[in-house]
């Protein structure tokens, strides 16, 4: 990969976290991408988490399951732990507040078939090319109970393909998506991200953050996964934390890249 510059100094965020992991940055204007850990980056994979709802988002507009980013499901009543879980959600505030009982009931209301359908043509946490994907488990949950599994080099090619509207919905449909991405809107620099938080076959918390951050209107493309063995590891601030430092070492944050 001549394209791929090694960068172990990112090295010491995961070990002051005291977690496994890789980050890679894309700059789109180069093509060059910086990475901590190359083999985890390229090699492996993981469940996706909530970092699926970008896709869900995306094929529950496409098919008219989700009619627009203000479309209300209404809460089922069932107390949950996330406090802002427990209401009538738009899709824009469902996706920001990573509510994964929204996300269940678009799941439903695509079903396997079309669901199927949509992860094919993508090739979305593809495995040998000339087979169909296929769910294996409930259609509300195989994106969080590792029957499905993502690489973070795919993460970071599918949110470079949403940023410039390379995916196969309608333009308006992914503009949807990256308005709700869109968590920093500074003078400097603007910050778009997904999170994810699952748990890995093993037990072990795993986190992802995955988008771009946009200085002087030029995109940079992340991922960051991480991963600990204590299955009550704190992904929730953890995850940005190391995004910004991380991000803050390579030269954003100061208007200057």
């Amino acid at each position: 990969m001549d394209n791929v510059e090694k960068d172990n100094s990112l090295k010491k965020y995961f070990d002051e976290n005291k977690v496994d992991g890789c980050f890679a940055l894309m700059n789109n204007g180069t093509g060059k991408i910086t990475v901590y850990n190359l083999h985890r980056y390229a090699d492996s994979s993981y469940l996706p988490a909530s970092t699926f709802k970008i896709v869900n988002s995306l094929i529950g507009l496409q098919t008219g399951k989700i009619t627009n980013d203000s479309m209300i499901i209404k809460w089922d009543g069932v107390k949950r732990n996330v406090e802002e879980w427990n209401q009538d959600l738009t899709m824009y505030k469902a996706f920001r507040v990573s509510a994964v009982p929204y996300f269940q009931e678009v799941a439903r209301r695509i079903g396997k078939d079309t669901m199927e359908y949509w992860l094919d043509t993508l090739g979305y946490a593809a495995g040998p090319k000339d087979t169909a994907y296929r769910i294996h488990s409930a259609i509300d949950s195989f994106w969080l109970d590792n029957s499905m599994k993502i690489s973070p080099a795919e993460q970071q090619g599918l949110v470079r393909k949403l940023y410039f509207d390379e995916l196969p919905f309608f333009t308006t449909y992914q503009d949807m998506v990256k308005r709700a991405m869109l968590f920093e809107n500074e003078t400097t620099y603007r910050l778009s991200y997904k999170t994810g938080w699952g748990f890995t076959e093993q037990g072990h918390a795993l986190g992802w953050i995955v988008g771009w951050i946009e200085e002087n209107n030029h995109p940079y493309f992340f991922v960051l996964n991480i991963e600990s063995p204590d299955h009550d590891y704190d992904m929730t601030t953890t995850r940005l934390k190391m995004l910004k430092e991380i991000l803050k070492q390579l030269g954003f944050f100061e208007g200057k890249m």
